[in-house]
């Protein structure tokens, strides 16, 4: 026996479209509306569980009135040659008038009391995203390509964008610099000739000071000496005068 027709209105009809990036949580709401005059059991399922947070993925929708279901997919890595292959279906059914274990009555309902509707999942990324990522690829390769010609036309750009003025006073700034040097290294010169002639002198006085002190000892040797031979004198004269009265 055949199924019986879907009875919810589903906005949008055959396809949940997910918008990226996907490096974020990606969200997108389905709604089920009821027509009818009673009220409407309804399960979302998908065929990549572990990909997909459904809230409410079930419940019942009274009559007249709608639900949205948020569809929450998980981040992952977006490759847009990849086709996607995840599908959702509602499945729905008109809810008994005395129902009071919604589990209940699913696990008993018969095939063809059973309704479902099917939508495939659409993965696409903003224009404003693939606009942004074409100016990048532009980006790296120019970088790339000036990165290429810089050591060749380094010294052509110098040349023609400095002027007359700019080269002279680079030539000016150059000499100056040339005739710093030279002032430094003469000044260098002069300090190293100033501390060979302290050198020298200091070898001088050091060499001038022994004999001084020698000189010195040498008088004072004398000077005993003779007072040595004063006193010597005096007692032979002291003797003889003694000797002589």
């Amino acid at each position: 026996m055949a199924r019986q027709e879907q009875v919810l209105l589903l906005e949008p009809q055959h396809e949940l479209k997910f918008r990226g990036p996907f490096s974020d949580m990606v969200t997108t709401t389905l709604k089920l509306s009821n027509p009818t005059d009673r009220n409407v059991c309804f399960k979302v399922k998908t065929t990549a569980p572990r990909r997909y947070c459904v809230r409410p993925n079930s419940g019942i929708i009274d009559a007249g009135t709608s639900i949205n279901v948020s569809v929450m997919l998980q981040p992952f890595d977006y490759d847009p040659n990849e086709k996607s292959k995840h599908k959702f279906m509602v499945q729905s059914m008109l809810a008994p008038p005395d129902m009071t274990d919604m589990e209940g009555v699913w696990k008993e309902a018969k095939p063809e009391e059973l309704m479902d509707s099917k939508l495939r999942c659409m993965f696409e990324l903003p224009v404003e995203n693939e606009k942004t990522h074409d100016m990048e690829s532009n980006k790296m390769m120019s970088s790339s390509l000036l990165k290429s010609e810089s050591s060749t036309l380094s010294m052509k750009s110098m040349g023609s964008t400095l002027d007359d003025g700019e080269v002279k006073k680079i030539m000016e700034e150059c000499k100056r610099l040339q005739m710093e040097a030279q002032r430094l290294r003469e000044e260098n010169k002069q300090i190293r000739e100033d501390d060979g002639l302290r050198m020298r002198k200091t070898n001088v006085m050091s060499s001038q000071h022994p004999s001084a002190s020698v000189a010195v000892v040498k008088e004072e040797g004398l000077s005993a000496r003779m007072m040595a031979l004063i006193v010597l004198f005096f007692v032979v004269g002291v003797v003889v005068g003694k000797l002589v009265l």
